[in-house]
């Protein structure tokens, strides 16, 4: 699963905004109580809204073209040769995609894409925003509404704190993509409501979902702007950046040398506490790990897609502890559960579905750290 990138050359990041490469991630749900993200006031002492002096402002807006009109099929079989760039876009088992489920239906929007436009403005089951920050890893998804009304959102060409800082057509503030949350601007502290969302590979996703669409990429889908985003698919502009330490665009001050900057980790927080799950540590368990963050019982697990998933494993009202019963599923309360849904697909427990104990999918540790500079790292 393609997790470790980086655009070659040093001389690369200065192209990098907001955070794209050139410009040229069904039965009853579990009863426990969702727990809510609280509202930040401030983030690493730095006081919202964010002053201006704070951003990083590399592209002007809209210089990476958010996707306005996505165009949806089985795969990509159907997208066509573009010749300028020597073939036609290919969608392996292996590429990872941002996976969603609503109202019983599924659709896979690929990092192929996500990294050349980053967001993603859908009507599924409701106005849904999907968004990926290529810089951090990180990819957050939600309803695309400001003030309760259906919104658009583009990329302001801005990073804070080397993520993703995306606008809204209705108010024209600026957003956190990691907080979703509204940083500068007249709706400063508003969050966007979260939808959960799954970071795994196409093979898995399908596999999970066989009836699942998946994102076309532009021409088919539209984007802000000119026609001429149309991008090279096949290629990825930030081969590389995941094994070096250097981060983001010429932001160097990161210092927690607890993990490499890179490690692909998941984060937890709950009831004043953080923790982060490297995805290695988590291997190391055996591919489970069973924890409490904050007084929040959690199950963290692996899978061989790649995935790196974490849960509140409270059904019911009780605590079920998880042990590994093969690559794609956990066993827990008589019952097995598939790694990349949280499902329960046999046993007592069938149809339950298990609750997300994370916001952001996984992503680098640098991200979650600056984010959540007291956390804990598991392992």
């Amino acid at each position: 699963m393609r997790r470790r990138r980086f655009l070659a050359g040093a001389a690369g990041l200065a192209a990098l905004a907001g955070c794209a490469g050139e410009p040229t991630t069904d039965g009853p749900a579990p009863t426990a109580t969702a727990t809510p993200t609280p509202v930040r006031t401030s983030v690493d002492g730095v006081a919202l809204p964010v002053s201006l002096s704070e951003f990083r402002t590399p592209l002007p807006p809209d210089a990476i073209p958010a996707i306005t009109d996505p165009a949806f099929g089985s795969d990509w079989s159907e997208v066509p040769v573009v010749d300028r760039f020597d073939g036609r876009p290919r969608l392996r088992a292996a590429s990872p995609v941002v996976g969603v489920e609503r109202d019983g239906s599924a659709r896979a929007y690929p990092l192929a894409v996500l990294d050349w436009h980053e967001v993603v403005n859908d009507t599924f089951a409701g106005p849904l925003l999907v968004t990926y920050c290529p810089l951090c890893g990180s990819g957050v998804t939600g309803v695309r509404r400001v003030e309760g009304e259906e919104t658009t959102f583009g990329v302001s060409g801005r990073l804070w704190k080397s993520d993703l800082v995306m606008y809204d057509d209705r108010t024209d503030s600026l957003w956190s993509q990691i907080l979703a949350q509204a940083i500068r601007g007249p709706r400063t502290g508003d969050r966007i409501e979260l939808v959960p969302s799954t970071l795994t590979s196409w093979g898995a996703w399908r596999e999970e979902h066989p009836e699942t669409e998946v994102l076309l990429p532009p021409p088919l889908s539209g984007t802000v702007g000119a026609s001429d985003s149309v991008q090279n698919y096949s290629r990825d502009p930030y081969a590389g950046y995941g094994e070096i330490e250097r981060i983001g665009v010429g932001y160097n001050d990161f210092d927690d040398d607890r993990l490499h900057p890179k490690a692909l980790v998941v984060g937890v927080e709950h009831g004043g506490a953080a923790r982060a799950y490297p995805f290695t540590a988590v291997e190391n368990a055996g591919g489970v790990v069973n924890d409490d963050v904050g007084g929040l019982p959690v199950v963290v697990a692996t899978d061989p897609g790649g995935s790196l998933v974490a849960y509140e494993r409270t059904v019911d009202g009780d605590s079920l502890r998880f042990e590994r019963a093969d690559d794609r599923h956990l066993r827990a309360g008589g019952s097995r559960w598939r790694v990349v849904s949280g499902r329960a697909v046999d046993g007592p427990l069938e149809g339950a579905r298990l609750r997300r104990a994370n916001d952001v999918s996984p992503e680098f540790w640098f991200a979650w750290a600056q984010f959540h500079p007291d956390t804990e790292v598991y392992g």
